[in-house]
């Protein structure tokens, strides 16, 4: 049994912790279950569990956000359209966030996924200065799609 201020009180019966846990009105908690002895100490519950739950938040907060923006094309697009998005996927880039591009296909598209990888290789060429690939498209379609993800370099 440990006390509230941590020191190790050694084996005591569970009746002698209990009683001793309700004279300083906390609470018994078990720590150490699987040890033998079963490990148990006394403190605030309510504390403990708000403390941990404080950590956590914390921990959140500090974790890095990657925001993952998404560029849709499709597999016979026209120079316009594909140069308005490209320009969209660079201003993505450069503001830090990870592109996703994506090519739908539809009925007979699905015929020729080899049209999508060269709107995505085009995508690539284009964007080379200001994104690396971060994740390659597969050799395959995802039903489908198609997609790569790039990363600001």
């Amino acid at each position: 049994m440990i006390d509230p201020e941590g020191t190790q009180l050694g084996i005591i019966p569970v009746e002698e912790a209990r009683a001793r846990a309700r004279e300083l009105a906390l609470d018994l908690v078990e720590v150490a279950p699987n040890a033998r002895p079963p490990v148990c100490k006394i403190m605030d519950h309510g504390r403990f569990v708000y403390e941990q739950e404080k950590k956590a938040r914390e921990a959140r907060k500090q974790q890095h956000h990657i925001d993952i923006k998404e560029v849709k094309f499709r597999p016979n697009i026209g120079d316009h359209d594909f140069e308005t998005k490209v320009k969209r996927a660079e201003r993505f880039l450069v503001e830090g966030k990870h592109v996703k591009l994506t090519v739908m296909f539809r009925w007979r598209e699905t015929r020729r996924p080899e049209n999508g990888y060269e709107v995505l290789r085009r995508v690539c060429e284009e964007l080379a200065e200001v994104a690396a690939v971060e994740r390659h498209p597969p050799q395959g379609l995802e039903g489908r799609d198609l997609s790569m993800v790039l990363k600001p370099s």
